[in-house]
């Protein structure tokens, strides 16, 4: 029986999922539970599994769509089953469907050299109308031909035709616009159309097409979108200020080489998510959220680890980071990381964060202003370690520092306790041996 397969609702909070790419074709055989597309949210790629076996008769929703959760995205049948009903269009033989006239012939779509770009629906009608798909022009994202540009391609007139239409053109210019599907008009010669003028016109389609590449535009990607919605809703709801602070990381550097000589490998965002945690219950106004006018205590630390990817950033939780061992946190945060980067995140891991630590020390930032991951109420960013001249017991002497860069809620952190929760984590950074008090 067929099967209607829609866009997946992979959270609560998720109303619309991106089609990012189909790992099948139409035509394609699929078996229940095969990989068969790929969805893009606004914290991660999921990809979707086949909900049943069969043919892959009609792909609904082409790649680099947006559309809403639960709506159809394609149809998995039998390879003679009848499935008009499912996609309301009378099911007819591919080769027999007429292409849609467009209103203008098509002039030359691309530029000599230029890769063409198309979806496999596309290529898959294209073959069967006998298109030459090279010539038609694509209106989706960089150019992509779609299926829908495949239906309404028109060739262009023949020679004749355009000499019938006013446009007059010697022999070998007529085969050159003939084998390129260049519309003579479009060449704008006030006379007879000749091979140079052609050369002259593609040469100035180059020119044209090389002013157009300076700028780009590129619709924004579901996380990317999903990022810039947060970030501003942030900064309207949280009125911030922004604490540096200066840490002598010299015990810790000492401190990480014991565990390394235990043969216990960890890194400074590892030891950071541990002694923030402890410092957090001490301080519950950092490790809290507000609410109509409420402040929601959290009794435990879900500490977030901002984690870059290739097209934005996720934070992924190390939850009850208060209670576990430096190894379980070290173990949890490179899962988490692994599985970020490979899209593979569980949604209950993006939720419910209590404070977020953000690590930009690797590119050499010395300071920098983090915002607020809502609805928590403080956020950590941590810069690079560098050698720095410092005076300790009236001598100059160098030391391993790192500034902490703290931003906090005012409406529930006044500066005097934002300002003694960053001292309390310089305490213990510079004095490990305190955890165990």
């Amino acid at each position: 029986m067929a099967k209607v397969v829609v866009m997946p609702k992979l959270g609560l909070t998720m109303t619309e999922g991106t089609l990012s790419a189909w790992k099948k074709k139409e035509g394609d055989a699929v078996k229940e539970g095969e990989a068969l597309f790929e969805v893009e949210t606004d914290k991660l790629t999921n990809t979707i599994e086949a909900p049943a076996t069969g043919v892959l008769r009609r792909i609904i929703v082409a790649e680099g769509r947006t559309v809403p959760c639960l709506e159809p995205v394609a149809v998995i049948a039998a390879a003679d089953e009848d499935i008009s009903g499912l996609t309301g269009t009378a099911q007819a033989a591919p080769a027999a469907a007429e292409p849609v006239q467009a209103p203008a012939a098509a002039a030359a779509v691309r530029a000599p050299g230029e890769r063409l770009i198309a979806s496999p629906a596309a290529k898959k009608l294209a073959k069967e109308l006998g298109i030459d798909i090279a010539l038609v022009r694509g209106t989706g994202p960089k150019g992509r031909v779609t299926e829908e540009d495949v239906k309404n391609y028109k060739p262009a007139a023949p020679a004749a035709e355009q000499e019938e239409s006013g446009t007059k053109a010697s022999p070998l210019a007529a085969k050159i616009a003939a084998d390129i599907g260049l519309d003579l008009n479009e060449v704008g010669s006030s006379g007879r159309v000749l091979a140079e003028d052609i050369l002259k016109y593609l040469e100035g389609t180059r020119e044209r097409a090389a002013e157009a590449a300076r700028e780009e535009i590129v619709a924004m990607s579901g996380m990317r979108k999903a990022i810039a919605k947060n970030m501003l809703n942030s900064h309207m709801t949280s009125p911030t200020v922004t604490f540096n602070l200066s840490v002598d990381m010299s015990a810790m550097k000492h401190y990480r080489e014991q565990l390394k000589g235990q043969d216990i490998k960890v890194s400074y965002t590892d030891l950071l998510v541990k002694f923030v945690a402890r410092a957090l219950t001490e301080f519950p106004l950092l490790n809290c959220s507000v609410e109509d006018n409420k402040i929601i205590y959290k009794h435990y630390v879900n500490m977030g680890v901002a984690v870059a990817l290739d097209n934005g950033l996720v934070v992924p939780n190390v939850t009850d980071a208060d209670k576990k061992s430096l190894t379980e946190i070290s173990a949890e945060l490179k899962e988490l990381a692994k599985l970020a980067r490979e899209g593979g995140l569980p949604m209950e891991k993006l939720r419910g964060g209590t404070f977020t630590i953000t690590n930009l020390g690797m590119y050499g930032i010395e300071s920098f202003s983090p915002i607020i991951n809502q609805p928590e109420v403080a956020i950590l960013g941590v810069t690079t370690m560098e050698d720095r001249a410092v005076v300790r017991n009236g001598e100059i002497v160098i030391r391993p520092m790192m500034t902490l860069s703290l931003t906090a809620d005012h409406r529930v952190a006044d500066g005097s306790v934002a300002a003694s929760f960053l001292q309390r984590i310089k305490c213990l950074l510079e004095n490990p041996a305190l955890m165990l008090a």
